[in-house]
């Protein structure tokens, strides 16, 4: 039989698209993060002093601010009410480290706003890890029991199902992150934290970061439809 009747083109047309998008998005935030973090701000305040005074414009002092270990480690917990911050931005003075600092706390201004995509996020961060968990396990036990039974089809159905959750969670968390990054270069704006001249960089840095979600969300996208491709007719073929 010709070898390329098993050429799956669905992984060449969908995934690997994403997937170079999604690598042109790292590197591309890596890059422009690393650009902007050896400019430090006029002000001289760091990021974690920046997050302090945005919350405060915000009347919010009830988010306490720690140090987090790791590199663009940042992010806000909702759960916790603590908003954590990356050795490279915690007490760093750049306009990258002020500009994530911000980003973050704009989540805490969603948390105290009840911004409706961040709270319907949070109640799904449950349900997206059990998807991302078992989806891909329960699709290949189903391949294994579909070769003897109908069980098989149930199993890559839940699979799907499952993996479906995790594909709904990537794009809600779309108009969270834009919103955030929105409400951050507004206060920066609004307070002068940074001035003119540096809110460009700002933007410039957030929006990098930006497109990661977008990528993540295109390749969660990809895959998904891969496996609705490869085994959605699965029961009528049979």
């Amino acid at each position: 039989m010709p070898m390329f009747y098993y050429f799956d083109w669905s992984y060449v047309v969908l995934v690997l698209p994403a997937l170079i998008l999604a690598m042109y998005a790292q590197g591309k935030v890596s890059s422009t993060f690393n650009k902007y973090s050896r400019v430090p701000n006029h002000v001289g305040i760091t990021g974690a002093e920046a997050a302090r005074r945005i919350m405060e414009m915000n009347g919010i002092y009830d988010v306490s601010i720690e140090r987090v270990s790791g590199n663009l480690t940042d992010h806000y917990d909702p759960s916790k009410k603590v908003l954590r911050l990356s050795d490279s931005v915690y007490s760093s003075t750049s306009i990258a480290a002020v500009g994530v600092a911000a980003h973050e706390t704009g989540h805490a201004i969603q948390h105290a706003r009840g911004y409706a995509p961040l709270s319907l996020r949070s109640l799904m961060v449950p349900l997206a890890n059990i998807g991302s968990r078992l989806a891909m396990p329960l699709i290949l036990l189903g391949i294994i029991f579909g070769f003897a039974s109908s069980m098989g089809d149930s199993l890559i159905y839940l699979g799907i199902i499952l993996f479906g959750l995790s594909v709904l969670f990537t794009i809600v968390t779309l108009p969270v992150e834009f919103n955030a990054s929105k409400r951050a270069i507004a206060c920066l704006e609004d307070s002068r934290i940074l001035y003119e001249d540096e809110i460009g960089g700002a933007k410039k840095v957030l929006s990098a970061a930006a497109m990661t979600y977008v990528a993540s969300t295109a390749v969660a996208v990809a895959n998904m439809l891969r496996l609705i491709i490869l085994f959605g007719g699965r029961r009528r073929n049979d």
